[in-house]
């Protein structure tokens, strides 16, 4: 099947990434039918569907015909053979447990048309985990997108054992053609490309606040005002192509050894969690947060993505 033929798009999962995802297909005039197995959690995402619309329409990035016409493409359900009988393509985007993603995947293989294409929005698991014994497993990958999903371009397709070439081709041409870049994760990794950078560089300023270096609130600062603003315009590799590699791995000998490389969660993350202070959700993270403050940052990254898409 290739990418033009493609007319209904299933979503299943209707929380934080999958309301994104439904809302960008159906924008892009695909026949979008959304399942979550509970009314309020749908009734939940069109609502958020909604406010993103509205900031998008703020913002220009969408106009107010298209913000309107939408709802007209976007089928909510908690039936799930409703939502995926005659779907081309299905995107599962529920919680992040092997066992769920396993039921699951085993009751689409049975539900869908043989031609259906499934992909997951698992943002660590290898689809070995939970997508094996498949009749369908050529037509299997994982499609992972980034929070907030319409506004970030970027998906990685990632290859299960048995993906077929045509089935991450078309993936790759349905994406780029709303609007998406995506890109091949060539074999299964556990955190495939985006989440292992972001670990290590997490797990880096971790250990910085745990051993007293510094604030969370200066290391933002520190990104924010540095390597965060060069990284939104070039990758790793291309500045440090600019430096030349001779000084890097100079740099390297005497700086690696000392970073932090501990398998273990670090203590000061397992105590916030253990303490409840979980971040927005509950109001205090390493910052304290109101509904006001949440709302502005939400905003101001919003804003941000929009600038810097259109710089490209």
């Amino acid at each position: 099947m290739a990418a033009e033929e493609i007319r209904r798009i299933a979503v299943v999962g209707a929380g934080l990434m999958g309301h994104g995802i439904a809302q960008e297909f159906a924008l892009a005039g695909y026949e979008v039918h959304l399942h979550s197995r509970r009314e309020e959690s749908l009734q939940t995402a069109l609502k958020n569907i909604q406010s993103n619309l509205a900031r998008l329409v703020g913002m220009g990035v969408v106009t107010p015909t298209q913000a309107e016409a939408m709802p007209a493409k976007l089928h909510p359900t908690p039936v799930l053979a409703q939502a995926v009988a005659e779907a081309d393509v299905v995107i599962e985007s529920i919680y992040e447990d092997a066992t769920l993603k396993h039921q699951l995947f085993q009751a689409l293989d049975t539900l869908c048309p043989a031609h259906t294409i499934l992909a997951s929005n698992t943002s660590t698991l290898p689809l070995s985990r939970f997508a094996s014994g498949l009749r369908r497993s050529d037509r299997v990958l994982v499609a992972h997108y980034a929070n907030p999903p319409y506004l970030i371009p970027l998906v990685e397709l990632v290859r299960g054992p048995q993906t077929a070439d045509d089935t991450v081709t078309t993936i790759a041409a349905l994406l780029t053609r709303i609007g998406k870049r995506p890109i091949i994760v060539r074999h299964e990794v556990p955190g495939f490309i985006l989440n292992r950078l972001q670990g290590a560089l997490l797990r880096e300023a971790l250990w910085l606040v745990e051993n007293g270096v510094a604030s969370p609130q200066d290391i933002d600062t520190a990104l924010k005002n540095s390597i965060g603003r060069r990284w939104a315009v070039a990758g790793v590799f291309e500045i440090f192509e600019l430096a030349g590699w001779d000084l890097l791995n100079a740099i390297a000998a005497g700086l690696f050894p000392h970073l932090a490389s501990s398998p273990e969660v670090p203590r000061v993350l397992t105590e916030k969690v253990a303490h409840g202070e979980l971040g927005v959700k509950t109001g205090k993270g390493f910052y304290e947060w109101t509904p006001e403050s949440a709302e502005a940052l939400r905003q101001r990254l919003a804003r941000a993505l929009v600038a810097i898409e259109r710089w490209s």
